[in-house]
């Protein structure tokens, strides 16, 4: 494989590990306490490129902070047993405030309709972590800094715009398809199923309450694709049934 190809692999490796959760810790540099690193808890969505986008309070210190220095990162892992071993990736970048919070508002809510209250408060608005660089650890032995351009999605605008028309028409004409899908892939046979969103790497379905990530084997631009990518994905659950 060609330097160019293994770069762009570890950087889909990376995005794909991002995509899996909406859990992170975001750091900033301390306006009270002359630029200390500052952790913060911070539950976030991606957009369509990659970036994350989080909800935060103009109370919240870290909200103070991104004001001062839009300087920042996100770790991503997982709550494994052994930490170590589990992977990890962090996003580093500058953190913009977006000018309206509904443009997000409906992606962000399908993933995490909890924050519902605190996006109907004035004082709550999306900060956007544009990403500059990656730092992506896969395990033991495997650490690698990844540039922007390599974590990069290709570009979907298309697929973007067909979200909202996606998901409808999944979630009222395939319940049976997505739980399938949630079999296949994931082992579990959820009871209630919805598809929240899709990008460009796979799609995220809600399955009795817990948010289930699902692949696509490659990347897909467009609703035509993602349509392809999606009855593939069937058929494959259908033939691995058991009996």
């Amino acid at each position: 494989m060609a330097d160019s190809d293994h770069a762009l692999q570890l950087g889909r490796e990376a995005r794909l590990f991002v995509r899996h959760y909406q859990n992170g810790v975001l750091s900033t540099l301390s306006k009270r306490l002359g630029g200390f690193p500052f952790g913060s808890v911070s539950p976030y969505v991606l957009d369509h490129e990659g970036h994350p986008v989080i909800l935060i309070s103009t109370l919240a210190e870290h909200t103070k902070n991104l004001d001062a220095d839009d300087r920042a990162s996100l770790i991503v892992h997982p709550c494994a047993e052994d930490m170590q071993a589990a992977g990890r990736v962090t996003l580093v970048g500058r953190a913009q405030r977006l000018p309206d919070k509904a443009g997000f508002g409906t992606r962000y809510l399908r993933y995490l309709p909890q924050a519902e209250g605190y996006f109907a408060m004035h004082d709550f608005h999306f900060y956007r972590l544009v990403v500059e660089d990656v730092r992506y650890i896969g395990g033991f032995g495997k650490i690698h800094w990844i540039r922007p351009e390599r974590y990069a999605p290709p570009p979907a605008p298309a697929l973007a715009a067909a979200e909202d028309a996606i998901l409808a028409h999944m979630n009222a004409d395939h319940a049976h398809n997505l739980r399938d899908y949630c079999r296949h892939v994931h082992g579990v046979q959820p009871q209630q199923v919805q598809m929240v969103g899709i990008d460009c790497d796979g799609f995220d379905v809600r399955a009795d309450g817990h948010v289930l990530r699902i692949d696509f084997a490659a990347p897909v631009t467009d609703a035509q694709a993602a349509r392809a990518a999606l009855v593939e994905l069937a058929q494959a659950a259908r033939a691995a049934a058991p009996a």
